[in-house]
């Protein structure tokens, strides 16, 4: 068997995946905490 064609493939995969993972690190989490005392308002807009 040759592995020169997956070999070929790795460095793609690889670049692929880091992106992947990346973009899953960005991106809202949640809203924000109310900070007590805060003059922020308690209720956020949403989508």
């Amino acid at each position: 068997m040759n592995q020169e064609p997956a070999m070929r493939r790795l460095p793609a995969l690889l670049i692929a995946l880091a992106v992947v993972a990346a973009l899953g690190a960005c991106g809202k989490k949640g809203d924000p905490e109310k900070v007590p005392g805060g003059n922020y308002p308690t209720t956020y807009p949403t989508r």
